[in-house]
Order: C-alpha cells, then sequence, then structure tokens
C-alpha cells in the first residue's frame, strides 16, 4: 500500500513539475513582493490551486496548516472580495500583482455580467468558481488560470479536474 502511495505521489509531482513552464526567479520575486502588498495572507503559509473545467474553473487558496485560523480567515475575506469585485469586472487586484498584460485579465474584465464567480468557504480556506456559457470567456479564465500558475510557481499548483456537469448558474 505504501508503494502505491509513493508511486500516486511522485505522478502527482512529475505533473506539477510538467505542467508549470519555467519562470524566470526575477519574475517570481516581484511578483511575489507585489503580492503580498495585494494579499493579505501570507504566501508560504497558503498554497494557490487553479482547477480548469469545460465551462470555467476554480480558483482556491488553502492554508498549509489546516489549524491555522488566522490564514484560513485572511483566506476567506480576500476571496469573497475578490469574487464580488470581479462579478463588476474589477481585477484590479490581479492587475497589481501581474501587471495589465496578464493573459485573460482585459477579457474577463470588459464582460462583466457574463461570467458568473461563486464564493464559496473551504474548511481550510475558500475558492471561486468561474462559470461561463461562452467558449471564448472559458478560453480567457483557461488564459488567466495559466497565468496565476506560472507567475505564483512557488505558491500554486494546478487542481485535479472538475465534473462535466458543472454548468452556469
Amino acid at each position: 500500500m505504501k508503494n502505491i502511495v509513493s508511486i500516486i505521489v511522485l505522478a502527482a509531482l512529475a505533473n506539477v513539475a510538467l505542467a508549470i513552464p519555467p519562470v524566470d526567479p526575477a519574475r517570481l520575486d516581484q511578483v511575489e513582493q507585489r503580492g503580498s502588498q495585494v494579499m493579505p495572507f501570507a504566501l508560504d503559509k497558503t498554497l494557490h490551486v487553479f482547477t480548469p473545467s469545460p465551462s470555467g474553473g476554480v480558483q482556491q487558496v488553502l492554508a498549509k496548516n489546516a489549524g491555522d485560523a488566522e490564514q484560513i480567515g485572511l483566506i476567506r475575506q480576500h476571496l469573497i472580495h475578490l469574487a464580488a469585485g470581479f462579478g463588476r469586472g474589477d481585477f484590479s487586484g490581479p492587475r497589481r500583482i501581474h501587471g495589465d498584460d496578464m493573459p485573460g485579465v482585459q477579457a474577463l474584465s470588459a464582460a462583466a455580467g457574463k461570467v458568473v464567480y461563486q464564493y464559496r468557504e473551504l474548511p481550510n480556506g475558500a475558492e471561486i468558481e468561474f462559470q461561463t456559457a461562452e467558449p471564448a470567456l472559458v478560453e480567457a479564465i483557461h488564459a488567466y488560470f495559466e497565468a496565476q500558475l506560472s507567475d505564483h510557481a512557488r505558491h500554486a499548483m494546478p487542481g485535479g479536474h472538475v465534473p462535466h456537469h458543472d454548468h452556469p448558474r
């Protein structure tokens, strides 16, 4: 049983390493520094998970220590604020961290009302589900997730598969 678990863990780590292209360490440092001015939680105590789906995807921020009530509270505070802003087309937080030319941001900013952003609390953090019926906006969401994974490579990972039965609410 231990061997099976070890193989699964190694396969998952190999997929993560292959999914995130190498990034200039200076870029990662800049993003981390700007992120600390925008995000209230500690990046080294949290993990960003981005899971694309056929209708958008899910962005999660999780405390690495499930008992860290402070980080969990800060994550929830930030993500509920982001979800509300995203619904209005406000991507100013990600723009301050990643720049105005971040893939997907301009399309998502212009699509207020065409994407549903649903905030949910998780036991060790929170998530925002992005949903749309428009294929071009699904592509923008996926591009946004890929850019996030690249820029937060030290503190992010791709998530698993979201079921195909999701749909805009």
